[in-house]
């Protein structure tokens, strides 16, 4: 089924995780070990992220550097396909932008809709470590937006090769993502929400957010996205913090603020036990609030750490 199915025929907020394929060389076993736990709240999707390929450089025995390109996570569309058979639940593979030609993008989303898939996570992706800013391949999309509409062609019976007989339309329920706290690219939030609406133009039907940790920016986000225009589900996503690191880390790598009263109580924490048990509680916190708005879901960041989770939803779902 479609993510938009299951949440029209929903009585509540649905309960949906994502997962991060494992490192080349490591066992599809490790997602299980990962995913176990969070079964017993019924997700009627899961959500794989894909990992664009990084650059290396590796020293030769002449002493120069050659550039390689790897992808240290490989896998996203065999375990959505092991996941679909062995927990007879819905996948949502990621898509991106970046390290993909159109022609790439139309062989996978092939596959995907072979496989039974019947959901797309669309994304620009991030730019590669060694690139100031984005760059998309040869033929490739610069744009969400561009991606979204790649799809909805595809669903359509629109291919790349135009001159195709009776090509048959495949059947994806498109998702792309929102930032409560604004991308940190885009120069303002409200410029941010016309990017967005530009991507539900082109054919999304669902929005999942960014993390966030203070539920009065994703009622404002919401609101300020309705009087936009923008009327497709926007599901919030939140992860628990853990440890005292991610005091710091968090809004590095996510750009996005911490409450300063959960700031406070994590730095009086005296060791990472103690700041995971006010993680815990704090997501058991936001998580009950949204409920109680009537979201459609409230997603998890696992980031392949499912007992947090595990915690917040035994009290919540």
């Amino acid at each position: 089924m479609k993510v938009t199915e299951h949440i029209a025929q929903a009585e509540g907020s649905l309960f949906s995780f994502e997962i991060l394929p494992p490192l080349k060389g490591q066992k599809i076993e490790d997602i299980y070990k990962v995913i176990d736990p969070l079964m017993e709240f019924k997700p009627p999707f899961i959500n794989v992220t894909y990992h664009r390929e990084e650059v290396i450089y590796k020293r030769l025995s002449n002493g120069l550097l050659e550039q390689k390109t790897v992808r240290k996570r490989p896998g996203t569309v065999g375990i959505c396909a092991a996941l679909q058979y062995r927990y007879k639940v819905d996948t949502v593979p990621h898509m991106l932008c970046g390290g993909f030609s159109k022609e790439d993008t139309e062989n996978a989303l092939i596959d995907l809709d072979f496989l039974g898939v019947k959901n797309i996570m669309a994304l620009r992706g991030d730019s590669m470590k060694n690139e100031r800013f984005f760059a998309p391949e040869a033929d490739g999309h610069t744009y969400a937006k561009d991606l979204v509409g790649q799809i909805k062609a595809m669903n359509q019976g629109r291919y790349l090769d135009d001159e195709l007989q009776n090509s048959a339309p495949t059947d994806f329920a498109i998702g792309v993502a929102g930032y409560p706290e604004k991308h940190f690219e885009a120069p303002s939030l409200n410029k941010d929400i016309e990017y967005l609406k530009e991507k539900v133009d082109a054919g999304a039907d669902y929005i999942v957010t960014q993390l966030f940790f203070d539920n009065r920016k994703y009622f404002d986000f919401v609101d300020r996205c309705r009087k936009a225009g923008i009327e497709v589900p926007i599901i919030p996503g939140i992860k628990p913090l853990s440890t005292k690191q991610h005091l710091s880390f968090l809004p590095h790598f996510f750009k996005v603020d911490l409450p300063d009263e959960l700031v406070k109580a994590v730095v009086d924490c005296k060791d990472n036990a103690a700041a995971r048990q006010v993680g815990v509680e704090w997501g058991i916190q936001q998580a009950k609030e949204l409920k109680a708005a009537g979201v459609p879901a409230i997603h998890f960041y696992s980031m392949g750490r499912p007992d947090n989770i595990a915690s917040i939803a035994r009290e919540v779902f």
